[in-house]
C-alpha cells in the first residue's frame, strides 16, 4: 500500500486509474500492508480520502494475516497482545481470547505507544511458556519528525530479554504471500505482487513463486536493485505502468 498506492495520504502517479481498472476488469486482488494498528474498515477510509476506492475485503494487514495464521496453529486458543485495534479486532474476530492470564501466545503489532510496562508483562508471559508472535519485522516505522521504533525493534528487545525469539508473520516471510492467495482463490503462477521495497515485497513474492514488479515510488531506489542477490520480474517508475497490463 504505502510506496505503491499513496504516500504520506497523497496517491501515487498512477494509482487512482490502476485500481480503478482491476476493478472494471474484475481482477481478483489484494491490498497488503504490514502495517497492524488499523482496521481494514479504516484503511478502506484512508484510501478513500486520496481518491483511491476499493471495497474492504480487498486490504489484507500483518494483523489478519496473524489472526489466521493463530487460527491455523490453535483454533480457539487465547493471546495476550500488544498493539492496537488491527490487531485486537483481527484476533478477536478470528475468535481468540485476549487475556494476560495464562495466554497460550504472546502477539506483539504496532502500536503508536509502546509501553515499559506491557513490555515487560511480554517477557514475564514469555518466560512463564507462552508463545512468541509478531506481527512483522520492521524495525522502524515513519512519522513527520523521523523514524519511529517498530515491531521488529521492540520484538529485538523482548527477545534480549526472553531468549526466544517471534515468528514473524508479515512480509519478508512468504506465509503472508500466500495466505492472501488463498483469500482469492489465486494460484501463483497466475498472480504479480507489486511492490516498492525488495528486502520485503519482491523477496516475498519471489519466495512464494509470483512474478514481481518493483516499482520506484517508495523505498527502494533504482540504484539499490544491484546489491541485491535477487531480481523481480521488472522495474516500473509507478503502477502506472502496470495499467495496460492489467
Amino acid at each position: 500500500m504505502d510506496g505503491v498506492l499513496v504516500h504520506e495520504g497523497t496517491a501515487l502517479p498512477g494509482a487512482v486509474e490502476f485500481v480503478r481498472t482491476l476493478r472494471e476488469r474484475e481482477r481478483p486482488f489484494l491490498v497488503l500492508t504490514n502495517n497492524s494498528i488499523f482496521t481494514p474498515r479504516d484503511l478502506r477510509a484512508r484510501l478513500a480520502a486520496t481518491g483511491i476506492d476499493l471495497p474492504e475485503g480487498a486490504i489484507w494487514t500483518s494483523a489478519l494475516a496473524t489472526a489466521q495464521f493463530l487460527t491455523d496453529q490453535m483454533p480457539g486458543g487465547s493471546a495476550h497482545v500488544i498493539g492496537e485495534a488491527g490487531l485486537t479486532t483481527a484476533l478477536y474476530e478470528a475468535g481468540y481470547t485476549l487475556t494476560a492470564a495464562q495466554p497460550d501466545f504472546v502477539v506483539l503489532g504496532e502500536t503508536r505507544t509502546y509501553s515499559f510496562e506491557a513490555i515487560t508483562q511480554a517477557i514475564r508471559l514469555i518466560q512463564g511458556g507462552a508463545r512468541f508472535i509478531a506481527t512483522n519485522p520492521d524495525v522502524t516505522g515513519p512519522s513527520a519528525e523521523g523514524d519511529l521504533p517498530a515491531t521488529g525493534a521492540v520484538a529485538a528487545m523482548i527477545s534480549a530479554a526472553t531468549g526466544r525469539k517471534p515468528y514473524f508473520v508479515g512480509k519478508p516471510n512468504p506465509m503472508m504471500i500466500r495466505s492472501a492467495l488463498n483469500r482469492i482463490d489465486a494460484h501463483s503462477e497466475t498472480t504479480v505482487m507489486v511492490g516498492d521495497r525488495m528486502d520485503t515485497d519482491v523477496v516475498a513474492g519471489i519466495e512464494a513463486g509470483l512474478r514481481t514488479y518493483l516499482v520506484l515510488t517508495g523505498s527502494t531506489r533504482a540504484s539499490d536493485v544491484e546489491r541485491f542477490p535477487f531480481r523481480p520480474t521488472a522495474v516500473l517508475d509507478s503502477v502506472a505502468d502496470l495499467i495496460e497490463l492489467v
